[in-house]
């Protein structure tokens, strides 16, 4: 058997820029390892998810396929009072922090509405502008710039030169460009921004992939839509051998019943065994809602690698009130060796985690019709927010 897999990211996301999208008007701000956003319903929380969920498809280069999928732009864009018409744009800003090289990189995006009798669909995005750069001295540099469908590049000798082939209006320079297998620096910054891991929430009914066995692959991430997750334990089981802190958290949440994870043959698969059936194995089609839903969070947060960032949309949903300790434990766990994002309507789940933690929720409220962070400056910070 195979030894934990265990290593810290040196790659944090810093701060976060979302302009015009939804209700998002113009926010900025600074994030920690842990971020926690509580707040009521309609303030804009899942927003704040999505923004940065649309930075990963942009560098996927599935960024119009979101926005389509979310209604176009006419339902993207922001839809309160605007000044200017004619050049209204969703802009999209990450600045990332990679600790080991002391390097930060920045990466925006600019989307808008197809100009009048222009090429592409009506309520396509249209990539207006990108760049991506990196400091590592006094200066930045900058090594991808794009305006409408013409890309400058920085090339072997260090100078900007026009990239040979043109976007087109619905497809981002930085995915064509990290495709390309010439730009190395590129390609590490989406290879890094690939592996983050959205979880908006896990199917839960009778079909959910969460109850049904996988290919007996081995699985060292869990798939945005929990899917391999049998896989997720078979690997945690039977290449790492080691699942302590798993199984108390499933024992501590789930009533003391303990995972059991068979040797996979074509398929893994997994039951739970419960201390008043010691030897009954129930299956996954026998569980509650919140009993595979807590399955689904804890193969998220303890599989055998740790993705650069963990994002949670609402973990609460369907879970017990009793379960929310155990999470907030296993959300302290990952934090280890992740950097976590968690938008949550629960006060008693934010304030288990700040008490492990030592993080305080950022309150997310309406000012003036927009999403905002309660006490928070224009320039990102958050007034009285510590350090610890």
């Amino acid at each position: 058997m195979d030894g934990p897999l265990l290593w810290k990211s040196t790659m944090l996301l810093r701060s976060m820029f979302a302009q015009n999208y939804r209700s998002l008007r113009s926010i900025r701000m600074d994030l920690a390892g842990v971020n926690v956003f509580i707040g009521e319903n309609g303030v804009g929380k899942s927003n704040l998810y999505r923004s940065l969920q649309l930075v990963q498809a942009a560098v996927r280069g599935t960024f119009a396929h979101e926005i389509a999928a979310e209604g176009g732009m006419a339902s993207a864009l922001w839809t309160g009072p605007r000044r200017d018409e004619k050049n209204f744009r969703i802009k999209l800003e990450v600045e990332v922090l990679d600790e080991e090289r002391a390097v930060t990189w920045r990466y925006w995006v600019e989307a808008g509405l197809r100009p009048p009798a222009a090429a592409g669909f009506a309520f396509e995005p249209q990539i207006k502008a990108e760049e991506l750069c990196f400091e590592a001295g006094s200066r930045p540099v900058t090594m991808m710039k794009r305006s409408g469908p013409g890309i400058m590049v920085r090339g072997d000798r260090g100078r900007m030169e026009d990239y040979p082939e043109q976007a087109m209006t619905s497809e981002t320079a930085i995915a064509m460009l990290g495709d390309a297998g010439h730009y190395p620096e590129i390609a590490a910054f989406r290879r890094l921004i690939d592996g983050w891991r959205f979880f908006h929430g896990f199917r839960t009914d009778r079909e959910s992939a969460l109850r049904r066995p996988c290919l007996a692959v081995t699985s060292t991430l869990l798939d945005q839509d929990g899917a391999n997750m049998a896989a997720v334990f078979a690997t945690l089981v039977h290449t790492r051998g080691d699942t302590v802190e798993l199984d108390r958290a499933i024992s501590s949440a789930l009533g003391g019943a303990k995972l059991h994870v068979p040797e996979p043959g074509e398929h893994a698969e997994f039951g739970l065994i419960f201390p008043d059936f010691p030897r009954r194995i129930f299956q996954p089609r026998e569980l509650s809602d919140g009993q595979i839903r807590f399955l689904g969070l804890a193969a998220a947060l303890m599989s055998y690698r740790q993705p650069p960032l963990i994002a949670l949309n609402e973990p609460e949903a369907s879970l017990h009130q009793d379960m929310l300790s155990p999470l907030a434990d296993m959300i302290a766990a990952a934090a280890r060796f992740s950097q976590i994002w968690i938008v949550t309507h629960s006060q008693r789940l934010a304030s288990a985690v700040e008490e492990r933690c030592g993080v305080r929720p950022k309150r997310v409220i309406r000012k003036d019709g927009a999403t905002w962070i309660q006490g928070m400056r224009l320039t990102g910070v958050v007034e009285d927010e510590g350090d610890d």
